[in-house]
């Protein structure tokens, strides 16, 4: 099953300040808009995003259609394809994706322990 590239994303309470503890760690800004309360940062092949306000708790996060630096992949699973795999393995979805569309969508699961899975496709 291919999940695209995965980042930890971070609810942080001061955006800057987390972007500057995470710069002190050799992070540099990879995308995002720290305007909008929101920040993509990488340190060799650790993505991270750094989110305030926008989620409850901590996600682990697979961008389908990525590499590690936010380039489009030309072979990847869509991310419906995903959810119909998971499905049939029993595995309970959050957030589903709607099957009629293409594109941009995203689907949630938890694992066994609560913790978020964000599966999110952007093309």
């Amino acid at each position: 099953m291919k999940l695209g590239a995965f980042s930890i994303s971070l609810n942080v309470k001061d955006i800057h300040r987390s972007k500057e503890f995470y710069e002190n760690l050799g992070f540099k800004t990879l995308g995002g808009d720290i305007n909008q309360n929101w920040l993509i940062m990488k340190n060799e092949h650790t993505v991270i995003g750094l989110f305030q306000g926008m989620f409850e708790k901590n996600l682990l996060t697979f961008n389908p259609g990525w590499n590690q630096n936010a380039e489009n992949l030309e072979d990847f699973t869509d991310v419906r394809k995903l959810q119909q795999e998971l499905k049939k393995k029993g595995v309970k979805l959050i957030k589903e994706a709607d099957e009629s569309t293409e594109g941009p969508a995203f689907i949630t699961i938890e694992d066994p322990d609560g913790n978020p899975i964000l599966i999110d496709q952007h093309r």
